[in-house]
């Protein structure tokens, strides 16, 4: 089978031998993976590495082959792969031994994968293979966020800076979906424009002074998963009481806080990442009932992903980049 592997400096297309059926595992022939920034920071992550691993975490395919000792699933389902490996029950962090699909494991970047059969669901049905592909990572990672951590409710206000992450465009749809008012941030005019064609309520410039902007709104929830650059002009325009949730950092890990300040304010503080089996099932069924789609920016063929990794880096894409495979 072909495949886009780490192997030792250098990212490779190549002809691997196909996965091995095994007791409570599935082989699923791909027919889309999603590229995530994650992809691109685990070659620097492994260094020199002679042994070539398979990158992508997101993917979707077709059963192929089922192992023994597997029930729900059968030659030919259509199903999507939840790459949270080892979190079955929602929980206030995850267990030991936590690992996501796409390092140690081989990943979706590929032809094949053979994969237990406990993180395979059934792809919702109005997905086609691109959404369906570049769906669980991030819907996950914003479901868990919107859901589990900031607890969301009907009326709330959510201020999220960065619109055209990917995440972002799952948080934006799925707070509306729960009845939210959403307040986006970007550079990008754009960006600003195409998130609130996905139910944006408000959105704004990057550069603009989002105290004076934002004065007659009350913040009830800031996810910001910027780091460095945003997270203090976050902090700023929140609600005093208010949730504060973060997910990761597209710029500086380390800011510096005015403790006092937060304290005085009251302000809650949170951190999420990935999510459980529960959370991942609950979350399928959540877009299965509001009818809510992925938003696909670009789709690259198998052999070119190279130029989906220089793609996602140049950081121009609104919603997610999906990789083509087996059509």
């Amino acid at each position: 089978m072909h495949a886009f592997v780490h192997e030792g400096n250098e990212l490779i297309y190549k002809n691997l031998n196909d996965p091995v059926i095994e007791k409570g595992k599935v082989i699923i022939a791909l027919r889309a993976a999603g590229l995530n920034h994650r992809d691109l920071n685990i070659p620097s992550r492994r260094g020199e590495n002679s042994i070539p691993l398979v990158l992508g975490s997101d993917g979707a395919g077709v059963i192929e082959q089922v192992g023994e000792g597997v029930k729900e699933l059968t030659i030919g389902d259509e199903v999507i792969i939840n790459p949270g490996l080892g979190w079955e029950k929602n929980s206030d962090a995850p267990p030991k031994g936590f690992e996501i699909l796409g390092m140690p494991d081989n990943g979706t970047f590929a032809e094949k994968i053979v994969i237990d059969a406990k993180q395979v669901e059934k792809k919702p049905d109005h997905l086609n293979w691109d959404e369906a592909g570049v769906l669980a990572l991030p819907a996950l990672t914003g479901y868990r966020t919107l859901f589990t951590k900031a607890q969301v409710k009907k009326g709330d206000t959510i201020f999220i800076p960065g619109a055209g992450s990917g995440v972002a465009t799952y948080l934006i749809q799925f707070a509306k979906a729960a009845g939210a008012k959403v307040i986006v941030t970007s550079r990008s005019k754009e960006k600003l424009g195409k998130a609130k064609e996905i139910g944006a309520d408000l959105a704004i410039d990057t550069h603009e002074d989002w105290e004076s902007l934002l004065r007659n709104e009350t913040i009830d929830i800031v996810i910001d998963s910027v780091g460095r650059a945003t997270f203090n002009r976050s902090l700023s325009v929140l609600k005093k009481g208010g949730k504060m949730i973060t997910f990761g950092s597209t710029t500086d890990d380390e800011i510096t806080i005015n403790i006092r300040q937060f304290f005085y304010g009251q302000y809650q503080l949170f951190g999420s990442t990935m999510g459980s089996t529960e959370e991942f099932k609950e979350m399928l069924d959540f877009i299965s009932k509001h009818q809510i789609k992925p938003v696909v920016d670009h789709v690259f063929p198998l052999n070119n992903t190279q130029a989906a990794f220089d793609y996602l880096r140049a950081g121009k894409q609104f919603g997610k980049v999906a990789i083509s495979i087996n059509r």
